[in-house]
Order: C-alpha cells, then structure tokens, then sequence
C-alpha cells in the first residue's frame, strides 16, 4: 500500500479498519446512503494483538481504496491525509461490503510499499522481503477465531 501519513513508514504494516472510495456497490444498493465497509472487529482486534506480539510498526485506522493505480488527485490526496486516512489502495472498501453482504468476516492487512508524501518506494526485492510480517500477521488473526 502507499502510506498517506508522515509518520506511517516504509515497511510498516497497516490494519484497515474502515475502507473509504469514489465508487462502492453500495451505491447502487442503498442509493443515497453511504454505506461505511468496514473491518470484522473479531479479527481485526486478533490481528492488532498479533502485531504487538512481532514488535513491527503497526498502524490500525482508516485507508483509501483507488479506482486507480496512480490517483493524481493532490486535492483529494489531501483531504483524506488531513482526515487521518492511513494509506491507500484499491480493493478492502470492495472486500468489506462484499463480506457485509454475505455475512462474511473480511480484514485488510497491509505493507507500506510506497510513501506518497516522500516518494520513497521499496524495489521489487525489498517488497518481496517484506511482506513476511504482514503474511504471519493475517495468519495469526485468521487462526484465532
């Protein structure tokens, strides 16, 4: 994921806890409502404690789903950094409302790729390195319930 945060580093796992976009299927079901997708608090707070245990930078909050790889919207960019949102990426929001849907539990764990406010961005390398913590993380959080 791209970190929207100053403090949200490289290499920092991200817990979306809600999942905020442009478009949702849930426009075309509840027509005027916003519908909030957001994380199952079972697993979410499982994965939380998972991550406390690995001693890694954990961030839990808000994220950003994109309709688009580059979203080169600095207004927009702008507002959701402002607002607290932690970090974008393009399917939890669909992931969410489709589990709210189906009476199915859905949590996003994430790895900061990219930080959008310094441009850092780990190679292919380094991501592939990475995302042990994230993978051990989702195991750990899926296994305890």
């Amino acid at each position: 994921c791209g970190s929207m945060q100053a403090d949200v580093k490289l290499r920092d796992i991200v817990i979306a806890m809600t999942a905020s976009s442009m478009e949702t299927p849930s426009r075309g079901m509840f027509r005027e409502l916003s519908f909030a997708p957001c994380a199952d608090w079972s697993l979410l707070r499982a994965a939380a404690q998972a991550a406390e245990r690995t001693g890694v930078a954990t961030h839990v909050g808000g994220i950003y789903s994109a309709n688009a790889f580059y979203d080169e919207r600095p207004d927009l960019n702008e507002q959701m950094t402002r607002h607290g949102i932690l970090a974008v990426e393009m399917e939890a929001a669909e992931l969410y409302t489709v589990a709210a849907r189906h009476g199915a539990r859905a949590l996003a764990v994430l790895t900061v790729s990219d930080h959008l406010q310094t441009g850092e961005a780990l190679d292919s390398e380094s991501r592939e390195r990475s995302f042990g913590d994230m993978v051990r993380i989702a195991l750990e959080a899926a296994l305890s319930n």
